[in-house]
């Protein structure tokens, strides 16, 4: 299938109005809607939003490729939209976006629509395909010059032949992200086209829509020097046991490819271990490790991340019935208000009650996909009910997700006619029953002793070991900056507001809102230090710090951790220090500036937060350098 049967005239929008992302994403829903290519416009745009919140689908290089796969989509199609000026989208290499391609696949899209949407991923890698298209000015010159590429294409395809050995030894490749449509085909294609550049001998495995092209062999892998893994989704692990093995994300592969060839030719990459479960445990799971964290980081954070919009939506109500009072929810209290006391019941009385059960629900469905949810649902809301907090559901996740991986293995002999039972009736049965076993005799009691312990500890700590305690939880926020340190210090504070000690989560809130507000500071009150870019995106810094969203500092952060990281984390373990100095506490996990009138101290902790912000802003103006005047 050629790929403008999927990209027609109907479908292009040569001037996008918009500059932001949230809205060319409507602009562009709103081309394939009125060219009747859906039957649910709202739900397409959901589709494509949740797959942004995975990945940003900018990848650089001034191109972004918004795109789902669901049944909201009637037929296979491809927008296009070009603006001249730029979309600030969110894209890797931190530049604008002209080419926006939005691709939109149904559920039973068949090979010839996929390869089709793969081929038009690889076209756009090409450097003068997207200089024409920036430069084209009718509809029909863009047609034209996508039907031009796309047959020089397949005829590439059709007369490429298997690479000459090189002497530096063959690598190879696997690429997946989680819609399998474009990040994993432009990810081979980078790796490949800059192999060739290198006069290196790479093959590439796709884990695409379609299925898995370019298989390895057996063979191949033990003559490989090392394998590349770009995976945003779980791939078959177990057959690399014993190799060097390097696992980035999909993008790495797209915006880093010659590093990661020369680091496999220097097999600068550990060697995999294996799980001893062959395919099977891949497949359930339980053995792709993923960085220096493993399986337990990404299963822990499918967890936690799936736990956030309840820390937030509950956090933040429970934040706004304390406006009336700290006691306004409790009847007969003076300054009971029966809407305060609804929105404390929506917030605290469900939301925050759910946040240990879902937390082990997805753990568990990361470890052993969707038969280890209920399970693991079970089993924290069981850890919930004894008390034993966050510790008792990270366990029951952990807990309930091998228990299903095992079940599976259990159960792999019996007959394929009784298949249909096991995910309806056996998985869910068996794995409920054990894990609750489990949690009821052996974990919750112990655990509840240890969360007792650790709060009755940090009660009695005093004004200085709490402000050791709060320069560390504040610095933790900042040396990742939404990594696996700052959610280990933001779980650990979720626990004790759990527990009922809101002290460590004053601490961790201020650590958290210091980077970008510190940052935002720096980029009004050093502008020489900065770029035009840099003092815009500064601004929006101002609405992150103060919304408790770290994450704000990252853009910073990575074009200059020697000195944006340790200015970030001295500010931050300032604030959370000076926090605990105070001795303020915080009952509300999560709204920064929102929710700083229900502390005990509102003054004061601004007064930490403004402090640690202003600490960060100097030293940034310190050890940057000027740049130069535009």
């Amino acid at each position: 299938m050629k790929i403008t049967e999927l990209l027609t005239k109907h479908t292009i929008k040569l001037n996008l109005e918009s500059g932001k992302k949230e809205n060319v994403i409507e602009e562009m829903v709103t081309v394939l809607d009125q060219a009747g290519k859906l039957n649910d416009k709202e739900g397409y745009k959901e589709a494509v939003i949740n797959r942004e919140k995975q990945s940003s689908t900018g990848i650089g290089e001034g191109i972004a490729i918004p795109h789902a796969k669901t049944a909201s989509v009637k037929e296979p199609a491809i927008a296009f939209g070009r603006s001249k000026e730029g979309v600030d989208y969110e894209s890797l290499d931190g530049q604008p976006s002209h080419l926006v391609f939005m691709i939109a696949a149904t559920e039973g899209a068949n090979n010839t629509h996929l390869e089709a949407l793969s081929r038009l991923s690889t076209l756009l890698m090409r450097e003068e395909i997207r200089k024409q298209l920036l430069e084209a000015e009718t509809e029909d010159e863009i047609i034209d010059i996508i039907n031009k590429h796309d047959s020089d294409d397949e005829e590439e395809e059709q007369a490429d032949e298997p690479q000459a050995p090189s002497s530096k030894g063959k690598i190879l490749a696997v690429t997946a992200c989680p819609t399998g449509i474009a990040h994993t085909f432009m990810a081979a294609d980078a790796l490949k086209e800059k192999a060739k550049e290198m006069g290196v001998d790479i093959k590439v495995e796709t884990n695409g829509s379609g299925g898995i092209k370019g298989a390895l062999t057996a063979q191949e892998i033990e003559d490989a020097v090392a394998i590349i893994v770009a995976a945003d989704k779980q791939v078959e692990m177990e057959r690399f046991k014993g190799k060097h093995v390097i696992e980035v994300p999909v993008t790495a592969g797209i915006r880093r490819p010659k590093e990661l060839i020369e680091q496999a030719l220097k097999q600068d990459a550990p060697i995999y271990q294996g799980t001893g479960g062959g395919k099977a445990a891949s497949e359930d799971g339980a053995g792709a490790a993923k960085g220096k964290g493993g399986g337990f980081y990404k299963h822990l954070m499918s967890g936690v991340s799936n736990m956030l919009p309840f820390v937030v939506g509950g956090g933040i109500l429970v934040a706004i019935s304390f406006f009336w009072g700290i006691n306004s929810a409790k009847p007969g209290d003076p300054s009971y208000n029966e809407f305060a006391a609804v929105l404390n019941a929506i917030g605290g009385g469900n939301a925050l009650k759910l946040i240990v059960a879902v937390l082990a629900g997805f753990i568990a469905m990361s470890i052993a996909d969707r038969p280890g949810f209920a399970p693991g649902m079970v089993g924290g809301f069981m850890a919930t009910l004894a008390d034993a907090g966050f510790l008792g559901g990270l366990i029951a996740g952990f807990l309930a997700g091998y228990i299903v991986v095992l079940l599976k293995k259990a159960f792999a002999g019996l007959p394929q006619v009784l298949d249909g039972l096991k995910p309806v009736l056996i998985y869910p049965l068996f794995g409920i029953f054990f894990t609750g076993i489990i949690m009821h005799y052996i974990v919750n009691t112990p655990v509840k002793m240890i969360m007792d312990g650790l709060t009755h500890w940090l009660e009695s700590l005093g004004t200085g070991n709490l402000v050791v305690m709060g320069i560390i939880l504040g610095g933790m926020m900042a040396i990742d900056m939404g990594g696996p340190i700052n959610k280990a210090a933001f779980t650990f504070g979720i626990a004790m507001i759990d527990a009922g000690n809101f002290g460590p989560h004053a601490a961790i809130m201020a650590g958290g809102m210091v980077p970008p507000l510190g940052i935002a500071l720096a980029t009004t009150f050093f502008r020489n230090k900065f770029s035009k870019r840099d003092r815009e995106a500064g601004i929006t810094c101002y609405f992150m710090g103060a919304s408790f969203i770290t994450e704000g500092a990252i853009p910073f952060a990575a074009a200059d951790p020697a000195r944006v990281i340790p200015a970030c984390v001295i500010g931050s373990a300032i604030g959370g220090g000076l926090s605990q100095f105070f001795r303020v506490t915080l009952p509300a996990p999560h709204g920064g500036l929102f929710v700083f009138l229900t502390t005990n101290h509102p003054l004061l902790y601004l007064v930490s937060v403004v402090i640690g912000a202003v600490v960060t802003a100097v030293l940034l103006g310190i050890l940057k350098k000027p740049v130069p005047a535009e």
